[in-house]
């Protein structure tokens, strides 16, 4: 008997990587056996032998030996004067097993058979990639890039399963070019006419969650807690974190020596500013951590319908509102109020830092007056024009000029 070389038969077997040879002899077998049923109403008395190694099959049918005349059922039984031409030993009630030619099968089954392969190959694949994918939800994946179009990228994994980075996953800064590398957290996995389809992201919370695992060894093993993350892509990002060990502290080992740890990550984030918050169930001290780098003097929380108004100096509106008002949009999704940022009532016409004058007074006259202890403008204006040029090294011109200056703040 010639034995069914699938290797040689079908050559373009060995072309599919992400399946292995002995899940790719099942498939035949599988395959195989729809034949056999096809053919003869049933498959139990048939054996399909699989030689994983040399890659080639043997199908054996049994059947009952009986007398001449009573086969009630040819697939399952034989005539004995046929049996006995088979092996001339044979008995009646003896079972007898008959090897199937290839030829048996006929063209037609052939092709059919090798159309029914390639099929349920490619159907394992997919399912092999969807599965594969499904378990990796919320882990960065390394690819390349592959194709470049408008709306978005092709990626190719390290055995060229095709990835999806949608424009809208991609941060605004993000620029690539054919066969660059690019990482990103595996976002949706969905099949669409039972194709795979897995979308990736860099705009995702969890990708920068995954990257501060990455890079903080505590964040890993659970000793520092990411309580929530907002971001604003490539613009701003808000991290809470919370260690459950009194030892250490978290925002320091967050961001590690000099931002050693956090610097990796920012230039991944095509320099994103990343301000690392520590939790706390204290609302009023988180709210005000929340609004880093900006310093509030106090908060009113209207915790019914969750909305709070925050009083700050003169110079540190603008530091809560952040360019674009991100910083102070994020601080709200951070703690889940609505944030109104006010200049101090009490405050605002009190003083102001004299730094916040550099645009208008020289930093050679700042440093000068912050020498003699006047380091505000209402410590400035309380001394007379004749203490400052007494106390400083300051023209009388110049320190008139510098109190028309101060004292306009306070019209």
């Amino acid at each position: 008997m010639e034995h069914i070389n699938l290797v040689e038969t079908f050559a373009e077997f060995k072309e599919f990587k992400n399946i292995d040879r002995e899940t790719l002899m099942h498939i035949i077998e599988d395959v195989f056996r729809g034949m056999i049923i096809k053919k003869h109403g049933s498959d139990e008395n048939f054996d399909i032998i699989v030689n994983i190694d040399k890659g080639d099959l043997e199908i054996w049918r049994n059947r009952e030996i009986v007398e001449d005349g009573m086969v009630e059922d040819e697939n399952l039984e034989i005539e004995f004067s046929q049996a006995i031409k088979i092996e001339p030993d044979f008995e009646v009630g003896e079972e007898v097993s008959e090897e199937l030619k290839f030829a048996d099968f006929g063209r037609r089954d052939i092709l059919t058979i090798r159309q029914n392969l390639i099929s349920k190959i490619h159907e394992y694949e997919k399912d092999n990639v969807y599965n594969k994918y499904k378990d990796k939800i919320g882990e960065i994946i390394t690819g390349e890039v592959y194709q470049i179009w408008k709306k978005e990228i092709l990626i190719l994994d390290d055995e060229d399963i095709e990835l999806i980075l949608p424009k809208s996953e991609q941060i605004p800064s993000d620029y690539y070019r054919k066969g660059e590398t690019i990482r990103a957290v595996v976002s949706k996995v969905e099949m669409r006419n039972n194709t795979p389809f897995i979308i990736l992201s860099r705009t995702s919370p969890i990708f920068l969650e995954k990257l501060f695992e990455a890079e903080v060894p505590e964040v890993y093993d659970g000793l520092i807690t990411i309580k929530k993350i907002v971001r604003v892509p490539g613009e701003r990002a808000k991290i809470a974190v919370e260690s459950y060990d009194d030892r250490i502290d978290p925002v320091g080992a967050c961001v590690g020596m000099k931002g050693s740890r956090i610097h990796g990550i920012v230039r991944e984030l095509k320099n994103e500013n990343i301000d690392v918050i520590n939790y706390t169930e204290n609302t009023s001290l988180y709210i005000s951590r929340s609004l880093s780098p900006a310093k509030t003097t106090s908060i009113e929380i209207d915790e019914e319908n969750k909305k709070v108004n925050v009083y700050l100096k003169p110079d540190q509106v603008s530091l809560a509102i952040g360019k674009g008002g991100f910083n102070i949009r994020l601080a709200g999704k951070l703690t889940g109020y609505e944030i109104d940022v006010y200049r101090d009532t009490e405050t605002e016409f009190e003083d102001v830092d004299i730094r916040e004058f550099s645009d208008e007074i020289d930093q050679w006259i700042i440093d000068e007056l912050i020498s003699i202890g006047c380091d505000t403008a209402k410590s400035v204006l309380d001394l007379t024009i004749k203490e400052l040029v007494s106390r400083t090294d300051l023209e009388e011109v110049t320190i008139k000029e510098v109190l028309r200056i101060l004292g306009a703040e306070f019209e």
